[in-house]
C-alpha cells in the first residue's frame, strides 16, 4: 500500500502534464522548429537566459511539478544515503539478499519484496529533470517466502513507468538556421523509468 501511495501522485501527473503542456506550450509536444522566428517554434534560450539544470519558468509554474513524481522525489534522499555510505566506507547492496522476515518487518517495500530492488540516481545533463531514481532488480530469480533464499522458479523483472521529461537540443538564435553555440531549446518526450521489480513466471524455453 505504501508503494501505491508513493506512485499515485506520479501517475496522476502523467495524466495531467501532457494535456497542460499541450494547452500552454503546444510547440513542445510537436517538437516543430521550422524557422528560428516562426510562430509556434520553441523559444531558443541562451545559457545566460536559462542556466544548466533549469527548465523554462512558465512550465514549472503552470504544470511541470516533477517533484511529485516518485523518480524525482527519491533523488535527494538517495543522494543523502549515498553520501553517508561513502563517508562510512560501507558498500552499496548490489547482490540478491537473503530474506529474513524478522529483520525486514520495518523496512521499505523494496527491501521486503520477494523481488527486491535498489535505486540508483541516473544523471543526464541534456534532460530535465537531470536526475531521476532508477530501480534495479537485485535478483535474477525471486526469493522464496519459505526459505528466504533465491529460487529460479520465478524471474525478477522491472516495473516500468512512462515519464514526461524535457530534452535540451541545439537551436539557432538568428536567421541562418545554423545552431548557435551554447543555445538550446526544449522538446518534450516520454522516457521509460524502472520504478520497482516484481516476480513473473519464467518464459518457456523454445
Amino acid at each position: 500500500h505504501r508503494l501505491f501511495h508513493q506512485l499515485l501522485p506520479g501517475l496522476l501527473l502523467l495524466l495531467w502534464l501532457p494535456a497542460s503542456l499541450a494547452r500552454h506550450s503546444p510547440s513542445l509536444l510537436v517538437g516543430a522548429h521550422t524557422h528560428p522566428h516562426s510562430p509556434g517554434t520553441p523559444h531558443c534560450y541562451s545559457a545566460e537566459e536559462l542556466p544548466l539544470g533549469h527548465a523554462p519558468p512558465h512550465l514549472l509554474a503552470r504544470a511541470a511539478k516533477w517533484e511529485q513524481a516518485l523518480p524525482v522525489a527519491l533523488v535527494s534522499s538517495l543522494e543523502a544515503v549515498g553520501h553517508r555510505r561513502r563517508h562510512a566506507g560501507a558498500p552499496a547492496g548490489t547482490q540478491c539478499p537473503m530474506l529474513q522476515p524478522g529483520e525486514v518487518l520495518e523496512a521499505d517495500v523494496h527491501q521486503r519484496s520477494i523481488s527486491p530492488w535498489r535505486y540508483r540516481v541516473d544523471t543526464d545533463e541534456s534532460r530535465y529533470p537531470q536526475k531521476l531514481a532508477f530501480a534495479e532488480c537485485l535478483c535474477r530469480g525471486c526469493i522464496s517466502a519459505k526459505t528466504g533464499r533465491e529460487t529460479a522458479a520465478l524471474n525478477s523483472v522491472p516495473l516500468v513507468q512512462s515519464l514526461l521529461v524535457l530534452r535540451r537540443r541545439p537551436c539557432s538564435r538568428d536567421a541562418t538556421g545554423a545552431p548557435t553555440p551554447g543555445a538550446f531549446t526544449f522538446h518534450a518526450e516520454f522516457i521509460r523509468v524502472p520504478v520497482g521489480c516484481t516476480c513473473v513466471l519464467p518464459r518457456s524455453a523454445r
